[in-house]
């Protein structure tokens, strides 16, 4: 009798309509940008695995994993790419990594999503915020967010006896084909 009802029950709820989103390659990066006090670089990094979980009902991500490897980081100059892989422990610490919880869409458009950045071996909880736009079959969600070196327990570079600032500015623009 328990398992009649269970089916009834079963029979009048709508299963959730989510799939799996990959973003494009091609068009997807992350990169980012870091100062001295004698000159700022950027890095980046079109290496980008990335998926969403995407309701189709709801027409809204509600998860998120992210990670790009270390070493497809480009700042365009081989020595600086060479020094950051010996500082971030890459071949130790290959990947940095991003998994949401949870992912919050606000009434203006933009997205909240809540989870763990995992940076040079170590985890911490950190909430993204994003703009995200649809157009021609595409989900384009791009934002911001700081990141201490030393919070990571990274060792800031230095060049002339001058270290580099502690924080460094990680930028995302991560396709979706809808």
């Amino acid at each position: 009798m328990k398992y009649l009802l269970l089916l009834a029950l079963l029979s009048f709820t709508k299963p959730t309509a989510t799939r799996k989103l990959v973003a494009d390659k091609k068009l997807s990066t992350v990169t980012y940008a870091a100062k001295h006090p004698l000159h700022k670089w950027e890095g980046v990094s079109r290496d980008v695995n990335s998926a969403v979980v995407y309701n189709d009902d709801t027409k809204q991500p509600e998860s998120v994993a992210v990670s790009i490897k270390v070493a497809s980081f480009d700042s365009r100059n081989s020595n600086r790419d060479s020094h950051a892989m010996e500082v971030l422990e890459g071949l130790k610490y290959p990947n940095v990594t991003f998994v949401s919880s949870n992912v919050k869409a606000n009434s203006d458009g933009t997205l909240d999503a809540i989870g763990n950045l995992t940076f040079h071996g170590i985890t911490k909880p950190t909430t993204l915020h994003a703009t995200r736009t649809n157009a021609g079959g595409k989900m384009t969600i791009t934002g911001e967010f700081p990141v201490s070196l030393t919070g990571f327990d990274v060792e800031r570079p230095s060049l002339m006896g001058l270290k580099t600032n502690d924080e460094m500015m990680l930028s995302f623009n991560v396709v979706f084909l809808l």
